[in-house]
């Protein structure tokens, strides 16, 4: 059963999300062989304050 974690700023709607865990699903099943029922995509939005890249935070741009 593999399991995807989707991190990402804070801001993608609901059906964006929808959109990203059908399509991150078929390329499970179609590149590792597993099935959709089988597939588990997790997103976790994560406050640009709380990113940081290169020692500065998302923020500071």
């Amino acid at each position: 059963m593999p399991i995807i974690r989707v991190e990402m700023w804070k801001g993608r709607t609901e059906a964006q999300k929808r959109e990203l865990a059908r399509a991150i699903t078929n390329a499970m099943v179609e590149i590792a062989q597993t099935t959709a029922d089988a597939t588990i995509v997790v997103f976790e939005d994560i406050e640009r304050e709380n990113w940081a890249e290169g020692g500065k935070l998302a923020t500071e741009d």
